[in-house]
């Protein structure tokens, strides 16, 4: 079955790649999951967006590390909005997506969510919070944000 990566899959390749895997686990695993989709004619037309999307989230190099990092201890104002009751208990939980959109809604950078480390049972209430971005492998940044009720 030939299929085009639509993230990166570990022993298997990058996002926007066309690659051959067998039919039950592209039919089982990878499609249903959104990792990959089938490889057509007007999929492959797609493949330069999908990796044009992944290079623009992608740090490259310690350098550009280091002034995301910088980039992210100037932001100020982030705010994720969720559902909470009348106490300010949340309803849901704030995702490591839901601080990425954020942080790029405050005019920061475009963050990939698979970096950003959000402890279990970290946010449970509306306040202000603090998580660490995997930026590189010697960089770590800091996002201070808070939670708002939506």
């Amino acid at each position: 079955m030939k299929l085009i990566l639509t993230a990166a899959v570990e022993k298997l390749g990058e996002p926007g790649e066309v690659v051959e895997v067998k039919d039950g686990y592209g039919r089982n695993f990878l499609l249903p999951r959104g990792l990959a989709i089938p490889a057509t004619r007007g999929a492959e037309k797609q493949i330069e967006d999908i990796k044009r999307a992944q290079a623009e989230r992608q740090v490259r190099d310690l350098d550009h590390a280091k002034e995301l990092r910088d980039q992210l201890d100037q932001l100020k104002g982030i705010k994720v909005p969720v559902r909470t009751a009348n106490n300010g208990k949340l309803f849901g939980s704030v995702k490591p997506a839901d601080i990425a959109a954020a942080v790029k809604a405050a005019g920061g950078p475009n963050l990939d969510k698979r970096r950003i480390n959000v402890p279990k049972g970290l946010v449970t209430k509306t306040g202000g919070y603090q998580v660490k971005v995997n930026l590189h492998d010697d960089v770590e940044g800091k996002v201070n944000f808070e939670v708002v009720s939506a």
